[in-house]
């Protein structure tokens, strides 16, 4: 490819943002076998066109790298998404009751009414329970998951036809809650939800790749051309090949393959070396290992180094033994897989970095870029072992805000010392951390520029500049939250080579946007529309107004 050979496509008239130190801000560029090939002027770009050549027009608009995702659930939560009645934006018993039943109305021949996206911060023991749901779906099973992944609840029906009873015994890592009599209550704790799920009417292949297609066509519609799937078995990485080979995906995967507790050292090894090596394409591959260290605080399974500041107190354990986690960080980094661990309570934080530093001790250093992903809790003392250690610090900045899962619940829960650390995004940065943005959809929106708002603000995207802000001093820049979208993103999924900025020989994967998101007043910068997306050149979405 040079850049003399005859593109088929040509964007100009663009404020080109390339994040590319070399070229970093023109008007155009030329795109040949998919990737970019020329940077310049729009006379000197469209010089370059011949008769077959495409041209895009941006009509003076924004152009940016397409964000790379680095911690989403795609397929889960698109195939949740396209199959259950959506319960994001519920915020009363009544009005959920009311949704999940008209839902189940519209759909009398689903055997089970599932729904997702409940907000754990309003509903829990207090105010959700299977009489709750026998309100609404009497007649059939129906099971409910939170927006956090770690919470669920289940009808009457639901506990009979999977044969849950008060002596069925708690799954590791997971808890069934009682009522008053030791009766299940219908709540389900981390693992009880993949117990329940795991006696539900099986979903096919063709579920999941439907899924796929609804999860990706949101990201395309958001400027969103690449994606790091957080948590991925034998079938994910199986729908993702089948639909590359059958070229249709609009979204580069990369994916991180479970590691559970009750896996051997060798078990866990064989199983991922397995998923890297049957399962990969052009578009897909498996490179990194994922850890559930702890829960969730909202349900009191987010592990801490010192009790909960409440007064009902208590902790919770990792959920690997120490020893084990050790042992399993060290092979898995040996066997050069990147280490993906969820951490929520600043003990998971903790034995997280501890494990990855006998890792770099044992085996030395290399760029594998392992993940700390979320990090809502950290002791200030474990802040600079993100630099020496070379770890990334993947976090989800819309969770950084004065809401009621952060106000009323994990802030009286850790107490005022602690919770000064939570989501301390700037101070990570200015300890030198490497750091990604990133969504975890289905737990909230991917939408990426509602969450850049959040992070430059720390205030609710809705609720006006007059919100309190949620620990002003952790705010980082807009140029920051685009830079843990593109090129550093690009690193964490092991892609920098190939994508997270237009500079010539990469991917031309690109967005056209509404607004100049680096000069806008910040508030206004959730609302900024994509207008069209191109994934190598090729266009996956174009706004139903954009014509040029």
């Amino acid at each position: 490819m040079t850049a003399s050979s005859t593109p088929e496509l040509v964007v100009v008239n663009g404020d080109i943002r390339t994040m590319d130190g070399l070229f970093p801000r023109v008007e155009a560029l030329a795109v040949t076998d998919g990737r970019v090939s020329a940077l310049g002027t729009s006379d000197d770009i469209r010089a370059l066109a011949g008769k077959a050549t495409r041209i895009l027009d941006c009509g003076g608009r924004m152009v940016l790298p397409g964000f790379q995702d680095t911690h989403i659930h795609l397929q889960d939560s698109g195939t949740g998404r396209a199959s259950s009645v959506e319960l994001d934006h519920i915020r009363s018993v009544d009005e959920l009751i009311a949704t999940i039943a008209a839902f189940a109305k519209a759909n009398p021949d689903r055997p089970w009414v599932l729904g997702e996206g409940w907000y754990s911060g309003i509903f829990g023991e207090h105010n959700l329970d299977r009489h709750v749901l026998d309100k609404a779906v009497p007649d059939r099973p129906c099971l409910i998951v939170a927006s956090d992944g770690h919470n669920g609840a289940i009808n009457s029906k639901a506990i009979a036809a999977i044969g849950l009873t008060r002596d069925t015994p708690d799954p590791m890592n997971g808890h069934f809650v009682k009522d008053g009599r030791g009766e299940p209550s219908g709540l389900l704790y981390e693992t009880t939800i993949r117990w329940v799920e795991d006696r539900m009417p099986p979903r096919t292949d063709a579920d999941y790749m439907a899924g796929v297609r609804y999860g990706q066509a949101l990201c395309n519609r958001h400027g969103i051309t690449g994606v790091l799937d957080a948590l991925v078995e034998e079938r994910h990485m199986r729908v993702y090949n089948r639909l590359d080979r059958a070229g249709e995906l609009t979204v580069r995967v990369a994916a991180t393959g479970l590691v559970k507790p009750e896996e051997s050292v060798d078990q866990a090894l064989q199983n991922l070396e397995r998923l890297r090596r049957d399962f990969a394409t052009p578009m897909v591959r498996m490179h990194s290992a994922k850890f559930f260290l702890d829960g969730v605080l909202e349900n009191r399974t987010g592990a801490m180094i010192a009790p909960y500041s409440d007064e009902k107190g208590g902790n919770a354990p990792l959920m690997f033994g120490e020893n084990h986690l050790r042992e399993l960080f060290i092979a898995v980094d040996r066997a050069r897989f990147q280490i993906h661990v969820h951490v929520i309570g600043d003990k998971a934080t903790q034995a997280a970095f501890d494990c990855l530093e006998a890792a770099y001790d044992t085996n030395g250093g290399w760029p594998s870029l392992h993940q700390l992903a979320h990090v809502q809790c950290i002791d200030p003392a474990d802040i600079p072992r993100f630099r020496k250690l070379g770890v990334v610090a993947n976090v989800q900045p819309l969770w950084a805000r004065h809401e009621p899962s952060v106000t009323d619940v994990a802030l009286p829960m850790v107490g005022e010392a602690r919770g000064r650390w939570m989501y301390a995004f700037r101070s990570m940065i200015d300890a030198g951390a490497p750091y990604t943005l990133s969504s975890d959809w289905g737990v909230s929106t991917l939408n990426p520029f509602p969450i850049m708002q959040t992070a430059v603000t720390r205030q609710p995207e809705r609720k006006g500049r007059d919100h309190p802000v949620f620990l002003p001093e952790e705010r980082i820049t807009i140029e920051e939250a685009v830079r843990g979208y593109t090129t550093y993103a690009a690193a964490a999924a092991w892609r920098a080579e190939d994508t997270g900025s237009l500079a010539r020989g990469k991917f031309a994967d690109l967005m056209v946007i509404d607004r100049d998101i680096f000069t806008v007043d910040p508030h206004d910068i959730a609302a900024t529309e994509v207008q069209v997306t191109l994934l190598g050149g090729r266009e996956v979405y174009r706004a139903s107004g954009f014509s040029r």
